[in-house]
């Protein structure tokens, strides 16, 4: 059970909770996507509010609050740092499986990594990514740079982030139990699992040492430096609004190498401001166009 310094003492259940939880008010739910559009960029519309409780109830239970007025107090507080954080990821939806869209692994196998393997110079493949949630599109990265079987993926890297904190330990951690390995063929998972008792089934080490996992809000800046030759940003730009989407299409763009790739989940689409940076090569598959000034002097 959490506990916070200076939180109150659980109240007594009122007369509105639901049969999912407390009562939602319309002022709660501003409250919370006020909180949600400032910390993360998500946009949560009223539609949504539902939904918003029923993923919400459960941390209200955790910390013994009966209301969420109580709850958006507490978020709003010094003390509730880590609880925004849990709270964004409540909202945000980490489901997947192994190579989710199973069409980008195969641009990615017989067109890109070919592509990359005839480029002159020794720059290792870099790519990235961004919002991993449990870990399976790294993974599904790295099985499929393994099974390319090129000299130039060799000392590939691929780096993969969320905001969420929880799931990128989980993904560092690599091993899945039985209900989330869907996807994996029976040859992939002799070839790259190993069995354990207690955790379910581990990759080995030669495929964890590809991937570093990092924690990164994509509305902070971006500590990385150097261009990635493939970004997978997929499922996660449709949480945000028409402005955060257009400046990420321009930092995307900025940190990708000319001709570079970006992959967007199935109901993703760029906007028609960002065609300048982006040209449409493969369904929701990007490839990054013309030259690009910096940001502010530099690539972020």
């Amino acid at each position: 059970m959490n506990t916070f310094p200076n939180m109150k003492a659980p109240k007594s259940p009122r007369a509105d909770k639901g049969l999912h939880g407390p009562r939602l008010s319309k002022a709660a739910f501003r409250r919370i996507a006020a909180l949600a559009m400032r910390e993360a960029g998500l946009s949560i519309a009223e539609s949504k509010a539902d939904m918003v409780r029923t993923r919400l109830a459960r941390r209200l239970r955790a910390l013994q609050l009966v209301d969420f007025d109580d709850y958006c107090s507490h978020v709003e507080s010094a003390e509730g740092q880590i609880e925004l954080g849990l709270m964004i990821s409540a909202l945000t939806t980490n489901v997947s499986h192994f190579f989710r869209e199973k069409h980008h692994f195969e641009l990615l196998k017989t067109q890109i990594l070919p592509e990359l393997a005839r480029r002159p110079g020794a720059e290792p493949i870099r790519i990235w990514s961004a919002g991993c949630a449990n870990g399976q599109e790294p993974y599904s990265i790295a099985m499929t740079l393994a099974e390319a079987d090129l000299h130039a993926v060799r000392g590939a890297r691929i780096l993969a982030t969320d905001i969420d904190p929880t799931v990128v330990e989980f993904g560092k951690a690599g091993a899945y139990p039985e209900h989330m390995l869907g996807g994996l063929s029976e040859q992939q998972r002799s070839r790259f699992l190993h069995q354990q008792e207690k955790n379910g089934q581990a990759f080995g080490v030669d495929l964890r040492s590809m991937i570093s996992f990092r924690v990164l809000n994509l509305l902070n800046p971006w500590p990385m430096t150097g261009q990635f030759d493939v970004i997978f940003c997929r499922n996660v730009v449709i949480y945000f609004d028409m402005e955060t989407q257009a400046t990420l299409w321009r930092r995307f763009a900025s940190i990708l190498a000319p001709g570079g790739w970006l992959m967007l989940g199935h109901s993703e689409r760029i906007h028609t401001s960002a065609e300048k940076y982006f040209g449409k090569a493969h369904v929701t598959a990007y490839r990054r166009t013309g030259e690009l000034a910096p940001l502010n002097g530099k690539v972020r």
